[in-house]
């Protein structure tokens, strides 16, 4: 225990020397660029385990855009550089003006002092238009940072929150660090974040290993925030995605097993889900059963499917509830974490519950388990956009993206439009915005998968019309480029 308390303190205060030395910059950049980011070398082929354009990465970050009515815009952020010979990840904010058909120059929030694109900021508004922006962090050794605008609607400039939250011990303590966000905001309860901290010193076999702890915390005004309650402790820890339909919030999660000797975060497998409609209070199951959280066993009330016992991994890309407000979870599983052929074929399944059952149906096969894909669901019509088909730089992250269909509640699908072709670069991470509307209907960027190039950043219209946003810009507003034909 004084070993952990130890360790927890030294990664504090390394925090808190970087927390000081990052500055709201509230500039203009020049254009849209995207970041270029990869993680470990394979020393094969496909060089890298994922890699490319990674500016709207991972799948457990949400929202990157956010659809405003009132103003007629989708506000969006993203990890971006200054120029494409830069690999320092700078936190952008844009919007697009569905009125005149014109994206803004970005605002340059702030140089998060690093190249990790886990780092990758989300976007929210609140019930009176503020625009607030969540700056992430991989882990401990780098802070985390909450902005709000200075006006509602406007992203000229932010302010920095100086937002507090409870401690286990009910304490007071500045809430600066946390890992693969998800925030939703309801009106009159305020903000609901799924979130991941790094808790070392609590595994059995050694206490630098974190085990990654996913939990939720709720904030009225987004400054101050009660303590975090963990959803699971199984094993290594879990990697969630979520998602929101009216006061229903839910959670599918992976785990990784602590069994299988030199595999760590790599293995990861299982679908479990959870959910909750009073903001927190009480949790469930798909079909209404109450779960005690944290939950701590392999086998429970939570799971959805044991992949386990297949001998699979699972990536879970997204979560939404079809026309009866009833979950469908949308993954990927492989037979392993290598890129390549070998851990073929990387299928692409949905888990719907019907009221009864987990019905668990084939979707499409992709090249790659950091493919990525967003379900949008608008009555009983199922939408998924995702890189599906095989880019320019194959079995690496990303490739050609498409729109797959649905009218029979995953049962079967159909591709309805190949929305990028004949690409230079990989396509990677399209995402939804929250209340999408059909003029910008998915956000991404490209890269390239086997080294390093330049990114830009992209959106789709409902049709699977592609628009390129300016990389420089030389007025305040400037129309996307339309790719293409189609």
């Amino acid at each position: 225990m004084m070993f952990r308390s130890i360790l927890l303190i030294t990664s504090f205060l390394a925090s808190i020397s970087v927390y000081a030395q990052v500055e709201t910059l509230n500039q203009k950049a020049s254009g849209y660029r995207g970041i270029w980011y990869f993680i470990g070398d394979t020393k094969n082929d496909y060089v890298y385990k994922y890699s490319g354009g990674l500016g709207t990465y991972p799948a457990n970050h949400y929202p990157f855009s956010v659809y405003a009515p009132t103003v007629g815009r989708t506000f969006f952020c993203y990890g971006g550089v200054t120029d494409s010979s830069s690999r320092a990840l700078c936190h952008m904010v844009g919007f697009f003006d569905h009125k005149t058909g014109m994206v803004s120059r970005p605002t340059l929030v702030l140089n998060k002092q690093t190249g990790d694109a886990h780092d990758n900021p989300v976007i929210q508004l609140d019930s009176q238009g503020y625009i607030w922006l969540f700056s992430t962090s991989h882990g401990t050794e780098r802070p985390s940072f909450i902005h709000r605008s200075r006006k509602p609607y406007d992203i000229s400039a932010f302010d920095r929150m100086e937002a507090t939250r409870r401690d286990e011990n009910g304490q007071t303590v500045p809430f600066n660090n946390f890992s693969y966000l998800q925030t939703y905001y309801q009106p009159g309860s305020g903000f609901f974040n799924l979130m991941t901290h790094y808790d070392r010193g609590v595994l059995p076999y050694g206490a630098k290993k974190p085990r990654r702890t996913i939990s939720y915390i709720t904030s009225p005004d987004g400054i101050t925030w009660s303590a975090w309650q963990d959803i699971a402790t199984i094993e290594e820890g879990h990697y969630q995605s979520s998602g929101q339909r009216g006061s229903r919030i839910g959670s599918a999660f992976n785990y990784h097993p602590n069994t299988k000797v030199g595999a760590g975060l790599d293995y990861r497998t299982n679908v479990y889900y959870v959910e909750t409609d009073d903001f927190g209070k009480s949790w469930h199951t798909a079909d209404g059963k109450p779960v005690q959280l944290p939950l701590k066993d392999t086998l429970n009330a939570a799971l959805v499917k044991d992949y386990r016992k297949l001998g699979r991994n699972v990536y879970i890309s997204d979560v939404n509830y079809d026309a009866a407000n009833r979950p469908i979870i949308l993954y990927v599983s492989s037979k392993g974490p290598e890129p390549g052929p070998q851990n073929g074929p990387y299928e692409w399944q949905v888990a719907h519950w019907t009221g009864k059952q987990w019905a668990i149906h084939a979707v499409a096969q992709s090249d790659h388990n950091y493919d990525m894909a967003s379900l949008v669901v608008e009555g009983n019509t199922w939408r998924i956009i995702g890189s599906f088909e095989a880019g320019p730089q194959p079995f690496g992250t990303g490739g050609e993206l498409t729109i797959l269909e649905s009218r029979n509640a995953g049962k079967s699908w159909k591709t309805v439009k190949a929305v990028t072709q004949n690409s230079v670069r990989n396509h990677a991470y399209p995402r939804r915005p929250v209340v999408a509307h059909p003029g910008f209907y998915a956000f991404w960027a490209d890269g390239n998968a086997r080294k390093p190039s330049a990114s830009f950043l992209y959106f789709c219209n409902r049709e699977g019309q592609v628009f390129q946003f300016p990389a420089e810009m030389k007025a305040e507003m400037e129309k996307p480029v339309l790719v293409g034909k189609n």
